[in-house]
This record gives structure tokens, C-alpha cells and sequence, in this order.
């Protein structure tokens, strides 16, 4: 995978490698110049989900949600939710999504800006959170390499005009090797309690893979979206995303997944267009998460949201939480700006890249760190009651 820019304020962020290399052997390396996997990482490969015991309830939600379903107030109510819980819940936060085919040329792409989420200080973190030292978002080398091809931007339309995310082709447990599945944070794709669903959300499999692609050169569609334009034709965020308002412990739980189609019709899925997909490792222990490598396209200054970024920490990952109650986030060094929110985080499990997280938030002054999400028993839920069903 390339390289991945880092979010300074709390809001989307990205990065990430590809397959092992001998010099770094815990790197996910999908660059063009990184090793490449002796095969292609799909639902066999797919690491085993843990069933531990549910997380500790949570605290009592806000209000705001629609009317109709009304929700647990704790974490340990929505992880053990029945099909029928998540199908109300489906039923009272309808997903539509009526894009025009072209809506998404190579002008309006450009045009995006990256999707933020509201800034929040440091010092809201708690007196006793300590962020790791920054490190440098790295530019991936053109071409991106064929195992890069499950990253890529996703583009909505929210009521300031244009923008944009990142996200990554995920294994789909119900279609095996045929996957339509790609993974984000909840804030590029809902607004949160008393908003809704944003508008013409399209993912871009591998954004300016040769980097062909620039502000001031003349480019082709073909050149800018290499894979195609692949519209989300269902969604899901986490019920607290809906439910609550406000930063901070809100993002303890800011996940998305949506389900594609390509623009243009046809049979193939996106696994077998882009040639792969990650599996999600949903209750990963902490103790084993020793580096993470994250990946996003930022956008805000100094990148210009045209290449992919990511960020290589090597150290184990610090832990940030607003509410104890709730699955600590993952926080690494990363000098990404917004735009690479959603954006996958990747560690090596059994010579493969697995996603533990996605850039959810960073600091409110100068980027120097991100945070993401745990996927613990709520994600891991949500994501297969979602592959199940979803059309």
C-alpha cells in the first residue's frame, strides 16, 4: 500500500503498508516498490473473528435519534442485538443513495474537499494521555502496486459541496472472493445525531494510481479512476453514531461499511476488479497489536488530496479513551490532515495485512498523531448482520 497522510485535528485520517518485507516484517507493504504477497488476500484468508465476552455497558446515550427504535443505552445491549434490532434500526435510518451515472467526473474530484469531523483538544483527551511523536506521512511511489488496489477515496456530496474519504476493499464473509464491501469511518458517511445519510457517496478504487493526475494538468477519467466508480448502494454506521452527538467518546465507535456497485453495471464484483480484499480482524487483542501502518489520501495542507499517504508506526499503538466503557482507540504518530479519514489501519497477521481500524480523529492543532477505533463485538456485529444482508 502506499504511503499515508496523518489528521491533526479530530477528524478522518489514513495509512498504511502492504505485505511484509524482510527489512520491516510486521509493515503491510502495497506499494509499487514493496514486496509483493505470493498470493492474493481473500475470504480463505480471512483471520477468525475471537467470542469473548461482551464489552462493559456502556454510558447512557444522547438523544436525537428518529423515533421508531429505540436504542440500548450500553454497549453491552447493542453488541448482543438480534437480526431483528438491526433490522429496525435499518428500517428507521433509511440509506438512499440515487447518484447519476458521471456525477463523479475527473473536474468534481478534483474539486473535494477532505471531510472533517469537529476539532477537539488534546487536552480533552484526559491529563493522562500521553501522544506518540509524530511521524511523517510518506507519499506512495507511482504506480501503485496491484496489492494497493484495495485502498482507495470515497466521495460525497454534504450540504458545504463537495468532499471526500478513504476507504478499503474488505473481505465479505457472505460472498467469498466476490466481495462488494468497503470499509470507512461513520463520519464519512452519516452526519451524526440530528443529520442523515450524506449524498452521492462513490468509491474510487486506487485514486491517480500512475499519478498521472494533478491540480493543473490535464488528465484523463480513465487516468484518475483506474478501477472505475463503484456507488454505494447500502450502508451502515454504528447505532451510537446515530444515536449520539458530540466528539470524543462518540468516535470510540466511528465506523461505516457500504456496499458497491459499478457505475457502469456488469456481474464483477469490486474484489475480483481490483484483484483483492482485506479481511477485518474484529477483537484483536491490544497486547498483539505491536505497529500499525495506516493509508489515506489527505487533503488538507500540505497534501492536496491527489496521492495516497501512509503512515508506518513501529511501535505499539497508545490508547485513548473518552469513555472507559468503550473499546480504547488505537493512536500511532501520523502527520496526515483530513481527507484520509476513514482510511484503513493494517498490522501483519499470519504473513497477511488484516484491518484493525480506520482514521477517526486527531489533534486540534499541528497533526501530529491520529486515533482509530477498536473493532471489538459492536463492529463486528454490525459488519455481519450488514454482510448478510445487504443489497
Amino acid at each position: 500500500m502506499p504511503t499515508e497522510p496523518t489528521d491533526s485535528r479530530r477528524r478522518p485520517i489514513r495509512h498504511r503498508r502492504g505485505l511484509a518485507c524482510a527489512a520491516l516484517a510486521a509493515a503491510v507493504v502495497l506499494t509499487a516498490t514493496g514486496c509483493e504477497p505470493d498470493g492474493s488476500v481473500n475470504s480463505a484468508d480471512a483471520a477468525p473473528s475471537t467470542t469473548g465476552a461482551p464489552a462493559a455497558t456502556a454510558s447512557t446515550a444522547t438523544a436525537g435519534a428518529k423515533p421508531g427504535l429505540v436504542l440500548p443505552t450500553g454497549l453491552r445491549e447493542i453488541a448482543n442485538w438480534k437480526p431483528d434490532d438491526w433490522r429496525r434500526f435499518v428500517d428507521d435510518n433509511v440509506f438512499r443513495n440515487e447518484v447519476v451515472k458521471g456525477f463523479w467526473d475527473a473536474a468534481r474530484m478534483e474539486e473535494a474537499k477532505g471531510r472533517e469531523t469537529p476539532k477537539l483538544s488534546t487536552h480533552s483527551a484526559g491529563s493522562d494521555f500521553r501522544p506518540p511523536a509524530a511521524i511523517p506521512a510518506k507519499a506512495a511511489t507511482h504506480p501503485y502496486g496491484r496489492n494497493a488496489a484495495v485502498l482507495g477515496k470515497i466521495f460525497m456530496t454534504t450540504p458545504e459541496g463537495a468532499s471526500m474519504c478513504s476507504g478499503t476493499v474488505v473481505t465479505d464473509p457472505a460472498n467469498p472472493g466476490r466481495s462488494n464491501l468497503v470499509y470507512t469511518a461513520a463520519h464519512c458517511l452519516h452526519d451524526g445525531t440530528g443529520g442523515g445519510w450524506l449524498k452521492d457517496i462513490t468509491f474510487v478504487p486506487l485514486y491517480n494510481r500512475d499519478g498521472l493526475a494533478g491540480r493543473g494538468r490535464k488528465y484523463t477519467e480513465a487516468q484518475v479512476s483506474p478501477y472505475g466508480r463503484w456507488v454505494a448502494t447500502g450502508a451502515l454506521v454504528s447505532p451510537t453514531w446515530v444515536k449520539e452527538s458530540g466528539v470524543g467518546a462518540n468516535n470510540q465507535f466511528d465506523y461505516g461499511i457500504i456496499k458497491v456497485r459499478n457505475e457502469n453495471g456488469g456481474d464483477t464484483s469490486l474484489e475480483e476488479t481490483v484483484g483483492s480484499s482485506v479481511p477485518i480482524w474484529f477483537n484483536a487483542p491490544r497486547e498483539q497489536i505491536t505497529s500499525a501502518f495506516s493509508y489515506g489520501y489527505p487533503a488538507d495542507q500540505p497534501f492536496d488530496g491527489m496521492e495516497l499517504n501512509h503512515c508506518d508506526s513501529a511501535v505499539r499503538p497508545a490508547a485513548l479513551s473518552f469513555d472507559r466503557a468503550r473499546p480504547e482507540m488505537y493512536v500511532i504518530g501520523c502527520t496526515m490532515t483530513g481527507g484520509s479519514s476513514g482510511g484503513g489501519w493494517f498490522v501483519t497477521r499470519d504473513g497477511r495485512p488484516a484491518l484493525i481500524s480506520v482514521n477517526s480523529i486527531g489533534p486540534v492543532d499541528e497533526p501530529t498523531w491520529m486515533a482509530g477505533p477498536s473493532l471489538q463485538d459492536n463492529a463486528k456485529q454490525a459488519f455481519e448482520y450488514f454482510s448478510r444482508t445487504a443489497k
